[in-house]
């Protein structure tokens, strides 16, 4: 029986993919930790009756421009995180990488959860953005290497819903925890999670694509019996020998020279960029990761608190919420769509509704229609979620061929990162700067994101052949 016939996972087989998944749930929930908090972090709100809290203070006086110096580590960090995850997945193997972020996640969320000071803060939310860094490079390749084919792309989608679960916990812990006594909880509980991750890893297994490439066929055998639950032919456990289509490698009828390629050493970033038959799949992520920041998804859930609050003043502290949760909802469909309907027809249907929920965005702003606004930005978060959302992170392992997979992810994601930095930095200046003062001309940016993600997605179409 080959690795074709695994339908699925054995129990041990999920709660790996559980414990894999642990790197994308930490990903989120500090992406949005700070949004909660900022507030009784800040001063802002504070409890003048207890200035300290077992010994710390219960608040750290700031300003907004230093809060964003703090916030803006997270994003430092997780871009020199995902530069450097290549290293670390090819030296380390997935399970090392993902014990390596388990601990920086970790150690940074408690120092962050103890200061008493700024300091710290920097360095504690530095470290848990090296963590992101890594773990979101690495968690899309650990699962396509542990996963049967015939739910791999099923298993993709998941890295993203575990991201919106992590968003979705710590917006619903900030009504029970965002307060002077109570903040530092949500860090703590983090470095709490981080910490089983990573005495529970003995009885976590390495990939078996990795293994294969180190030559440790028996341990690779063991490994796929216990995912898998049947003895598999192993020289067939890369994602990308067994993808039928294999869009953007090069076609080989021989299973040996399949094989051979396993066993290449891991590719550099240097020389991925000096490879010319590698282009094409390295464009092809920089196309999809880029997208997904230029699509402005962050900038849209930053702009929904202040457009949905006017149209649902009454409910304004649950707006933030609510988006979330809708957008977790719709990372669902994917699950069950990815294979049905093909991974370019689902972001191509994404990006479609993107677009058209933009151009209602915009026009509501410019015609003081904030309903119209309210309505089109959860449009815009439920397409984002069932297509611009997931399909990147899934097809990374499916376009790079092994040896170079590791590279391809760092350079994608750390762009990514890069991406999601300059849209956060040129957002508001640049609405500004469109708008020239006037508020109803507010929704000439969301235009030229509209623009911006069409000439992206198109570039991007014209690269996969998926």
């Amino acid at each position: 029986m080959t690795s074709e016939g695994a339908q699925t996972f054995t129990k041990y087989g999920w709660l790996v993919c559980l414990w894999v998944l642990t790197v994308s749930f930490q990903y989120g929930y500090h992406t949005s930790a700070l949004n909660q908090l900022q507030a009784v972090l800040t001063c802002k709100i504070a409890d003048p009756t207890a200035p300290m809290y077992y010994g710390l203070p219960t608040c750290i006086p700031m300003s907004d421009a230093t809060f964003s110096v703090v916030t803006s580590m997270y994003t430092m960090g997780g871009f020199f995180g995902s530069l450097s995850a290549n290293i670390v997945m090819d030296r380390y193997g997935r399970k090392g990488a993902s014990r390596l972020s388990a601990v920086l996640t970790a150690v940074g969320s408690a120092v962050f959860g103890l200061s008493s000071s700024v300091g710290p803060l920097i360095l504690g939310r530095f470290l848990v953005g090296l963590a992101a860094g890594l773990g979101i490079c690495l968690c899309p390749i650990y699962l396509s290497e542990i996963a049967p084919v015939k739910i791999r792309g099923n298993l993709g989608v998941l890295t993203q819903l575990a991201i919106v679960i992590g968003i979705m916990v710590t917006q619903g812990m900030g009504f029970g925890l965002a307060t002077p006594r109570q903040w530092r909880f949500v860090l703590l509980i983090s470095s709490g999670i981080s910490i089983f991750q990573y005495f529970s890893s003995p009885f976590v297994v390495e990939s078996p694509s990795y293994l294969n490439r180190k030559g440790l066929v028996d341990q690779e055998k063991l490994t796929i019996h216990r995912l898998w639950g049947e003895i598999h032919d192993v020289s067939r456990t890369d994602p990308e020998e067994q993808d039928s289509e294999e869009p953007l490698l090069p076609d080989s009828d021989s299973a040996t020279e399949r094989h051979s390629a396993v066993r290449q050493p891991a590719m550099t970033i240097p020389q991925l960029f000096a490879s010319t038959e590698l282009r094409r799949p390295l464009l092809t992520i920089i196309a999809a990761m880029t997208s997904q920041q230029i699509s402005g998804i962050n900038a849209v859930l930053y702009y929904s608190n202040d457009i949905l609050s006017k149209s649902l003043p009454e409910l304004a502290s649950y707006v933030s919420l609510g988006i979330t949760i809708v957008n977790f909802l719709m990372t669902f469909p994917p699950i069950f769509l990815i294979e049905r309907v093909g991974r370019k027809q689902l972001i191509q249907l994404s990006v479609a509704a993107a677009l058209l929920s933009h151009l209602a965005v915009g026009y509501g702003l410019n015609s003081g229609l904030v309903t119209l606004s309210s309505i089109a930005i959860t449009t815009f978060v439920m397409s984002f979620a069932f297509g611009l959302g997931p399909i990147p992170f899934v097809i990374i392992p499916e376009v790079a061929p092994p040896h170079a997979v590791s590279a391809i992810s760092s350079v994608g994601l750390s762009l990514n990162w890069l991406s999601n930095f300059v849209v956060g930095l040129i957002f508001l200046p640049l609405r500004n700067f469109l708008a020239n003062g006037d508020p109803m001309k507010e929704g000439r940016v969301f235009y030229l994101f509209a623009v911006a993600l069409l000439c992206s997605t198109l570039w991007f179409s014209k690269l996969y052949r998926g």
